[in-house]
């Protein structure tokens, strides 16, 4: 088999690369050889495998603190013909990167703005006047901190010791069982399997509409894992909406509700069909 392309958020250090690398590993229990592709967007990730420049992208898609990745959700919606091949779910340990001497030198945290949210009642505790600066991912965050040392950044253990920065605290997250779901995205139909999920937009912002749409899913005892919104980005109230059925998207219950949804619907995507490579269980390196 010809080597993949793995597509995902650098530079090297995120967390991205972590779920990156734990999907490589279960590639090559099959004797799928594959190499990673650094990107520095979450967009440019998607849009790498939209060009042919990569096989695969790894993407977040929700984070049990904060919820939905944005961007992750808008280029997948903007970007036809791609579909989820499968999804993982990583644990999410998170570090306060320093040379700093102690933590009342700090004045500026640095991290992903997904990052900095789930550590934020931590920050208001230990460093409640430090400035928050979003950064394009956990590990870009790190640049700098050499020479600023009253800066810090949020990452993983991992990236501290890639680049061989200190530790000054850990674990930072707010909740202990912190993970993040994410999405391996590649341009070939979906093979199936015990999840699905697809996105939507209404014909008309009128009463019912939403309501149509999902009882299509309850009259088929279809259980919804996940519902959530985004702007359509055209005009304020209208939106997106993406779900998560605990079904095979090839099964006659859920063909026959994708036939009926597509005529309440004004867009539906099937954005995928695929199973879960759980790694809540294991231990990042």
């Amino acid at each position: 088999m010809p080597e993949l392309t793995l597509a995902h958020l650098g530079p090297t250090g995120t967390y991205s690369e972590m779920a990156a690398i734990a999907y490589a590993e279960s590639l090559a229990q099959q004797g799928q050889a594959s190499q990673l592709q650094l990107h520095r967007t979450i967009q440019g990730t998607l849009q790498a495998v939209v060009r042919g420049d990569a096989d695969q992208a790894i993407v977040p898609v929700e984070n049990s603190i904060e919820g939905q990745v944005p961007a992750s959700l808008d280029t997948l919606w903007q970007s036809e013909g791609l579909q989820v091949q499968k999804t993982l779910v990583l644990p999410i340990r998170h570090a306060l990167i320093s040379t700093a001497v102690d933590l009342g030198h700090i004045r500026i945290v640095r991290s992903h703005p997904q990052a900095l949210a789930q550590c934020r009642d931590w920050m208001a505790v230990h460093i409640p006047t430090a400035d928050q600066q979003p950064s394009n991912s956990t590990s870009e965050a790190l640049a700098h901190l050499r020479e600023n040392p009253n800066w810090a950044a949020i990452a993983s253990e991992r990236a501290a010791h890639l680049y061989d920065l200190p530790i000054l605290a850990q674990p930072i997250n707010d909740q202990p069982d912190n993970c993040t779901r994410f999405w391996v995205v590649g341009p070939q139909p979906s093979p199936g399997g015990s999840l699905t999920s697809l996105a939507f937009s209404l014909p008309a912002n009128e009463p019912g509409a939403l309501m149509r749409a999902l009882e299509i899913f309850a009259r088929r005892q279809l259980n919804m894992s996940r519902i959530e919104s985004r702007p359509t980005k055209r005009s304020l109230g209208e939106y997106l909406f993406f779900v998560d059925l605990e079904a095979n998207a090839r099964g006659p219950e859920v063909q026959d509700a994708l036939g009926e949804l597509a005529t309440v619907t004004e867009d539906l995507r099937l954005l995928g069909s695929y199973d879960l490579l759980d790694l809540s269980q294991s231990e990042p390196d």
